[in-house]
């Protein structure tokens, strides 16, 4: 089944006093792929700011630009209308000597050796270990199950710079301290896993055509087994067409929607709001 959805995320700050500069990168557009189509996508800042665009290394599209009228708050506001589909059927049949061959192993490398908010350690090791051994489709979904288990989704109990080890060790987290975890093991296990951030609608099969409800920004995995494969262990679920992709990267350091420097006082978070409506 096919969704059509309109996204709207807004994130503002205040400054203390005046900020004569700013330059900020925002990954906020969705990308287009197999399951799913950007129909159209704008960023709009404020103040007014020229804009420039690009992909960065690991296919994501930026915005960038820079703020040079003194200000004390700014406001970006990124829309998108996207179509996703169902989610794709799971490539089982790979089997490990594909995913230990030469040609896979040198091609996926970035995303097989740990990262910096992925990184393990020995209880992590450890559960990668315990694994039992199977195709790695059915070791995928027993690690991914087993994190989904001991990581409880606890909003509040962590930080953005919380790593995958004290995740574990608190056993709780958000969706991103579940990305992370799952891929420190996935990679322990010897599959290519990659860091996905985006939006999730909330609503089940059955929302509202033309309803907006409160959205969230939104963090799961794909692992390679012959080909790229999404799964959210936050909900432990296939990503679908409740799934927005906007980025992808080995971590949330690859893939933060909206990061830069500035010349001025501190800085206050407004917030970030996000809305989604399903329109067909």
């Amino acid at each position: 089944m096919t969704w059509r959805m309109r996204v709207r995320h807004t994130t503002g700050y205040r400054y203390d006093s005046e900020v004569t500069a700013s330059y900020n990168e925002a990954r906020l557009m969705p990308q287009t792929g197999p399951a799913q189509l950007t129909l159209e996508s704008t960023v709009v800042t404020s103040p007014r700011a020229r804009q420039q665009r690009y992909r960065d290394y690991w296919g994501t599209q930026v915005v960038s630009f820079d703020v040079h009228a003194p200000h004390t708050e700014l406001e970006v506001v990124a829309t998108s209308v996207v179509e996703t589909a169902d989610a794709l059927a799971p490539p089982e049949a790979a089997g490990w000597d594909l995913l230990r061959s030469d040609a896979v192993r040198d091609r996926h490398v970035e995303l097989l050796v740990p990262s910096a908010r992925a990184l393990p350690d020995d209880a992590l090791l450890a559960v990668a270990q315990e694994v039992k051994a199977g195709r790695p489709y059915e070791t995928m979904m027993e690690a991914v199950e087993r994190v989904h288990d001991h990581v409880a989704y606890r909003p509040g109990t962590t930080g953005v710079s919380t790593s995958a080890v004290e995740a574990w060790q608190l056993g709780a987290g958000v969706c991103q301290d579940i990305a992370h975890v799952s891929l420190a093991v996935l990679r322990a296990l010897g599959i290519p896993a990659r860091y996905v951030s985006g939006y999730l609608h909330p609503g089940g099969p059955d929302a509202v055509v033309g309803e907006t409800v409160r959205g969230e920004s939104h963090a799961w995995v794909e692992v390679w087994l012959g080909r790229w494969w999404g799964f959210d262990p936050t909900n432990a679920v296939p990503a679908g067409e409740r799934h927005v992709v906007v980025a992808r990267g080995r971590d949330y350091g690859d893939v933060p929607p909206l990061k830069g420097v500035y010349s001025g006082g501190g800085s206050q978070s407004l917030g970030v709001v996000v809305e989604v409506t399903r329109l067909a």
